[in-house]
C-alpha cells in the first residue's frame, strides 16, 4: 500500500520540519509530528510514537485526569499492536504498552478488562519469544501472577510461579530470586499445598546462605528469610527443625550485633515488610475474584492499584477498632484481650507496608507500634503469642538497623519457644 497517496504531503513536511527544529519538541507535539508520519513511514514512525504516548500519559498536566491518562494508553497499545512483528523491539514495546494500560484500568476499577489485558500481556510474551524478541516464553507473564492471587486463584498462579522459576524441563536458574520464589511460596501456601511451600522456602533460604557466605546479600535479608522459615515450619508441626533454623537466625544477629553487616547494603525494607505482611496473610479476608484482596508474597509495588488503595484505606478503619478495644479493655480488662491483640498485629503489618511504601524512615514512626504490640501480648501471656510479637518486633529492629535491640528480642523469642 502506498501510504503517502493518503496523507497530506504538506502535513508531512510539516511534522518534518517540527521534529528537525531546534530545542526539545513537546511531547504532544512529538505525538502530533508521529501520528502524521507514521502514516507515511510505520516501520520508522510507529514505535516512536508509541513511546511518545506511554510518555503522554504521565504527562503532570493530566496527571489528575485518569480518563485522559486512559486514552493515551489505549491509543499506545493500539499503535504498539500495529508495529512490524518482525521489529525486534516489538515484543517489549507491546507489553510496557499494556502494563502502562492495565495500571489504568485497574486505577478506574475495571478490573476485568485489566485482567484481559494480563493475560494478552502474557500471550505477547509467549509470541516473541517464538519470534525470538524476548529471552523467555514467560516474558509479561509477571502481572498475571499477580492478578491471579488477587483474585484467589492461587493454584493457576502457582503454577505459573513455578514455570517462571524452573522454566526448562524443571531446572532452575543458577541463583533464585527473592521475589519469585516468595511468590511462589505464598501462592503455594495459599493453595493449601503447605509443606510443598516449606520446601520450596528451603531452596531460598538455601540460595541465600550461599550468597550471603560469599558477601553477595546481607546478613539482615539471610535473618528475614530464616525467621519465616522457622514460622512455617512450626506452622506444620516441625517443631524441632523450626527451633534449628530460629537457633541459625540467632547466631546471624549475634554477629551482627557485635559487628554489623560485613558491607554497606542498599535499602532492603520492601523484604521485610513483604515478609512480614505474608506472616499474617492468613488474618485478612480470603480474595475472590468477586472481592480481591493483595497479593501477599508480591512487592506492594505490584500490587495493583485499587487493591493497594483499598489495603491502605482501611488502616484508620483498623485503628479505630483497635481504639474501641482498647477502651473495652479498660472496662472489662481482659476480656476481650485476644482479640485486641489480634486485630492491633493486622493494623501494625498494615502500617508497616504503608510506611515503607511511603518513606525509608521507619524507625522512629513505627517503633510506638511495635511496642504496644509487645505489650498487649505481654499482659496476654500467652507464650507463642508473645514470641510472635517479639519476632515482630526484633525483625522490625533489624530493618531499621538497631541490631542489638533486635538480637535480645530474638534471645527472648528462643527461650519462648525452644
Amino acid at each position: 500500500m502506498d501510504h503517502s497517496e493518503k496523507v497530506d504531503q504538506d502535513a508531512v513536511l510539516r511534522a518534518r520540519t517540527m521534529l528537525l527544529g531546534s530545542g526539545r519538541l513537546e511531547l504532544g507535539r512529538q505525538v502530533e509530528a508521529y501520528r502524521v508520519l507514521s502514516a507515511v513511514s510505520p516501520l520508522t514512525y510507529l514505535p516512536k510514537l508509541a513511546e511518545a504516548l506511554l510518555s503522554l500519559g504521565y504527562a503532570h498536566e493530566i496527571r489528575n485526569l485518569p480518563e485522559a491518562q486512559l486514552a493515551h494508553r489505549i491509543e499506545a497499545v493500539t499503535v504498539a499492536r500495529a508495529v512490524d512483528k518482525g521489529d525486534p523491539k516489538r515484543t517489549e514495546l507491546l507489553v510496557r504498552s499494556l502494563d502502562a494500560y492495565r495500571h489504568q484500568l485497574y486505577f478506574l476499577g475495571r478490573r476485568a478488562e485489566g485482567f484481559a489485558v494480563c493475560e494478552e500481556m502474557a500471550e505477547a510474551g509467549r509470541s516473541g519469544f517464538a519470534l525470538g524478541q524476548v529471552r523467555s516464553p514467560l516474558y509479561g507473564h509477571g502481572r498475571l501472577v499477580v492478578a491471579l492471587a488477587e483474585e484467589g486463584r492461587y493454584r493457576e498462579a502457582a503454577e505459573w510461579c513455578q514455570k517462571m522459576v524452573r522454566p526448562e524441563q524443571g531446572q532452575q536458574s543458577a541463583e533464585l530470586s527473592f521475589w519469585d520464589m516468595v511468590e511462589w511460596v505464598a501462592a503455594l501456601d495459599a493453595a493449601g499445598c503447605h509443606e510443598a511451600a516449606v520446601e520450596v522456602f528451603a531452596e531460598l533460604v538455601s540460595d541465600t546462605r550461599a550468597r550471603c557466605a560469599e558477601d553477595r546479600t546481607s546478613m539482615a535479608t539471610l535473618t528475614w528469610e530464616l525467621v519465616h522459615h522457622a514460622g512455617m515450619l512450626d506452622a506444620v508441626g516441625r517443631r524441632a527443625d523450626a527451633v534449628a533454623v530460629r537457633q541459625e537466625a540467632l547466631g546471624v544477629l549475634a554477629e551482627l550485633d557485635l559487628s554489623g553487616e560485613r558491607k554497606s547494603w542498599s535499602n532492603s525494607h520492601s523484604s521485610w515488610s513483604t515478609l512480614f505482611a505474608l506472616s499474617g496473610s492468613a488474618a485478612e479476608p480470603v480474595p475472590t475474584p468477586g472481592e480481591p484482596g493483595p497479593s501477599f508474597g508480591s512487592s506492594f509495588h505490584q500490587w495493583s492499584p485499587d487493591i493497594k488503595q483499598a489495603y491502605f484505606d482501611g488502616i484508620s478503619s483498623l485503628e479505630e477498632q483497635v481504639d474501641e478495644l482498647r477502651e473495652a479493655e479498660r472496662t472489662d480488662p481482659g476480656k476481650r484481650l485476644p482479640e485486641l491483640v489480634a486485630l492491633h498485629r493486622r493494623f501494625a503489618i498494615r502500617t508497616a507496608v504503608y510506611r515503607v511504601n511511603r518513606s525509608h524512615l521507619i524507625l522512629k514512626p513505627l517503633r510506638p507500634v511495635f511496642d504496644e504490640h509487645v505489650a498487649l501480648a505481654h499482659r496476654l501471656g500467652a507464650g507463642e503469642v508473645l514470641a510472635r510479637a517479639l519476632t515482630d518486633r526484633s525483625m522490625f529492629l533489624l530493618a531499621a538497623h538497631q541490631y542489638g535491640e533486635a538480637y535480645d528480642d530474638f534471645v527472648e523469642v528462643c527461650e519462648l519457644l525452644n
